[in-house]
């Protein structure tokens, strides 16, 4: 019995020994000197593992006595080891800075929805595409921003003329006219000058681009029914910036650039200037330029003034000149004879300059004031028609940011004036006018540390007129959005909106025949909109080696009064209202995986289903895929090289004289070398040559009076391309 007795206590003794070596770890970011929940600890050998709660603080229990190796990992953030002699006597837990990795990225911080929060806390669903990606898809198009959303999940870049090249963007299979394009908040695209505009944004100057899907007209006013699109350029810094690109490719193209910035404590400057030759390119054979000969220049000046640290002034002034010429290739080249007549030429002058001053009223307030004034003039013609004009945009928007404990209050007023003047009118000119007057209040509450919601109002006063109808049109347009952190992993937003866009002429169907024979604007309402989206975020790590991040999204939208294109008796067309609306739904699949920072795989998924109830028969819109997936996968060694494989499916698609494409997939690899302060880097885009000439001829009928197909894929062809870039 007394054997027994001892036995027992002995185990006692031991079982009390393990309860007792319990430890407690309060990790907080050497930087930032903020706790960082999420964070893993594990005992090297052993099965312990646990994780820190939202206030940074481990406990780890029934640790062995001894000597024991703790590992301390978070993901951005260098891994902390610890040797801890267990018993160990603890009376406050014990508290270990992280330092953070040299591969991590900069806190992104969203600036489309006014706040600048950082992506994490805000309720407003905004996508990134951050500079790391800008960088690698400017390898591949440094001429402008096409590539840069094509390959982005939901959006699509739709070509709108075989000749020419001109492309709008599609958010969720609405048509470009109801996505609102921005430079740094600035909308200087709209209407006519939108003709150009994805064609006319060199990225070399991006820091990042901010995606806002669905009805944002809140936040930014008409225009931005299936979404916002802002392009943020880069701020100079005291360690200064330079850049140059040259690149050539294959199919004729040549770009030379560059991009410097600098600051000191009161002034700074960047500098972009780009310049992008084009050699006419048949790859078909069929005598018509697939791509145009063209040649454009940008020059983006912008100054900084930082009188005070509360004080920054920022002067800035973007020009571009463009001239686009396609069709026959021989007249092209040789000049026109009676064999060779065919040509489309596109040439236009870009001209904005912008002023934004910010005042902060304390370490928290900021009052704000932007202005911009925009000048775009094109010209295009064809054999015995032509077509000018000019449009002129003034834009001013004054806010007042005031940040409280809890919440960020925004007020501010915004007007925005908008006239297009065609150059030798006829008694038919398609001139217009649009002046809107805007109120809007903002409010991002931290309702509690998992909960934060979002809501705003905005009214607009809205006059549009010509020479044969003027309409007034008031808008109460509120918007609610909503993100609930369930955990460090799991979380989820939800909002919508309204909606509205005024009345225009510029649009991609109106695009493809160069606006020949279409009547002006006359008893055109706008068009109104709501919507919203809903997604569920989940981010991970596993191990040491892998982090998994996954996004499921839905959305919504559906436009009234739609605007819709009919043809008279006279072969004219105009357009006109329908009580008949357009739906768009569906949803996106995202999936990140990333193993040791060295290896990346993207996966997008989108499907859409967008009907017009006034299309008869068939009421799918027209040249939209139902399902879409992008792939890649990306091998990287930071500042040395990098490796990427990307491959696109797209699904059939309806043409509008209602026969299907057929679908396809499309294939990509870039590569790209680092040595010092110069990088080489090669490019293989569509290298399976998918083009639409391998399923049917574009072009139809005589050379000197040709027909061409709706344009649903690729046109050109397999595109290789190879640069050399200097970052000093």
């Amino acid at each position: 019995m007394q054997k027994i007795f001892l036995v027992l206590c002995t185990v006692l003794c031991i079982t009390s020994a393990y309860a007792q070596n319990s430890f407690k770890i309060l990790i907080k970011s050497e930087e930032t000197k903020s706790v960082l929940p999420g964070a893993t600890v594990s005992i090297a050998g052993r099965t312990i593992t646990s994780g820190a709660n939202q206030l940074g603080l481990v406990s780890i229990d029934n640790v062995p006595a001894g000597k024991q190796v703790i590992k301390i990992n978070h993901v951005g953030y260098k891994e902390k080891i610890l040797i801890v002699d267990f018993p160990a006597n603890q009376q406050h837990p014990l508290e270990v800075f992280l330092e953070a990795a040299e591969s991590e990225l900069e806190e992104v911080i969203i600036s489309s929805t006014r706040t600048s929060r950082t992506i994490q806390n805000t309720p407003t669903r905004v996508e990134t595409i951050e500079l790391e990606e800008i960088d690698e898809k400017s390898n591949m198009r440094p001429a402008n921003v096409s590539m840069i959303l094509h390959e982005s999940t939901g959006i699509s870049v739709q070509q709108t003329s075989a000749t020419s090249g001109n492309a709008s963007i599609r958010i969720q299979g609405l048509d470009g006219r109801y996505t609102q394009l921005l430079k740094d908040g600035y909308a200087s695209f709209g209407n006519f000058a939108n003709g150009l505009s994805i064609l006319e944004i060199p990225p070399l100057d991006l820091s990042q681009v901010e995606i806002i899907k669905g009805p944002a007209s809140t936040l930014y006013g008409a225009g931005a029914i299936a979404g916002v699109v802002n392009f943020i350029s880069r701020t100079p810094r005291e360690k200064g910036d330079y850049n140059f690109i040259v690149n050539q490719s294959n199919v004729g193209q040549t770009n030379i650039g560059g991009f410097a910035m600098k600051r000191n404590d009161k002034i700074g400057y960047s500098l972009l200037a780009l310049s992008n030759f084009q050699k006419p390119y048949d790859v078909d054979k069929d005598d018509f330029t697939e791509l145009p000969k063209s040649k454009d220049f940008t020059i983006h000046p912008k100054l900084f003034i930082y009188p005070n640290e509360k004080t920054t002034l920022i002067i800035g002034n973007a020009l571009t000149k463009s001239d686009r010429t396609g069709g026959d290739i021989f007249l092209i080249k040789d000049g026109a004879d009676k064999n060779h007549t065919y040509f489309e030429s596109n040439k236009s002058i870009r001209n904005t300059s912008t002023l934004n001053l910010s005042l902060k009223s304390n370490e928290k307030d900021l009052f704000r004031v932007k202005t911009s004034f925009n000048y775009f003039n094109r010209s295009i013609d064809i054999p015995d028609y032509s077509f000018k004009g000019a449009n002129y945009n003034v834009y001013t928007d004054i806010s007042y940011l005031k940040n409280l404990n809890n919440q960020s209050l925004i007020f501010g007023a915004n007007l925005v004036y908008d006239n297009f003047k065609e150059d030798n009118p006829s008694s038919l000119a398609k001139n217009f006018n649009t002046k809107t007057a805007g109120l809007y209040f903002q409010q991002t509450w931290d309702a509690t540390e998992k909960l934060k919601l979002e809501s705003g109002i905005r009214t607009d006063l809205t006059h549009y007129y010509n020479n044969f109808y003027s309409n007034t049109d008031f808008f109460v347009l509120p918007r609610v959005s909503a993100l609930y952190k369930f955990n460090n992993k799991w979380s989820s937003r939800i909002g919508g909106g309204l909606g509205y866009k005024t009345p225009t002429l510029f649009t991609e169907q109106t695009e493809t025949f160069q606006y020949q024979n279409l009547l002006p604007l006359k008893d055109v309402a706008s068009e109104k909109s709501y919507g919203g989206t809903a997604d569920v975020n989940y981010k991970t790590t596993i191990g040491e080696d892998w982090i998994i991040s996954l996004n499921q999204m839905f959305f919504y939208t559906r436009i009234s009064n739609s605007t819709i294109l009919l043809q008279d008796a006279n072969l004219n067309f105009y357009f006109t209202n329908t009580v008949q609306p357009v739906n768009s739904t569906g949803f996106e699949t995202n999936a990140k995986f990333i193993f040791k920072e060295d290896f990346k795989l993207f996966a997008g998924y989108t499907y859409t289903n967008a009907k017009a109830k006034y299309l008869p028969v068939i009421e799918d819109i027209r040249l939209l895929p139902k399902n879409r997936l992008n792939l890649a996968l990306l091998y990287e060694k930071e500042k040395n090289f990098k490796f990427g494989l990307e491959g696109y499916f797209t699904d059939r698609q309806y043409l509008y004289n209602n026969f299907h494409t057929p679908s396809y997939w499309e294939f990509g690899f870039m590569a790209e070398k680092v040595f010092g302060k110069v990088a080489v880097f090669i490019n293989a885009e569509n290298f399976t040559d998918t083009r639409q000439s391998r399923y049917k001829s574009v072009v139809n009928g005589a050379h000197n009076n040709p027909t061409f197909d709706d344009i649903w894929t690729h046109t050109e062809g397999r595109t290789f391309n190879a640069g050399i870039k200097l970052k000093l």
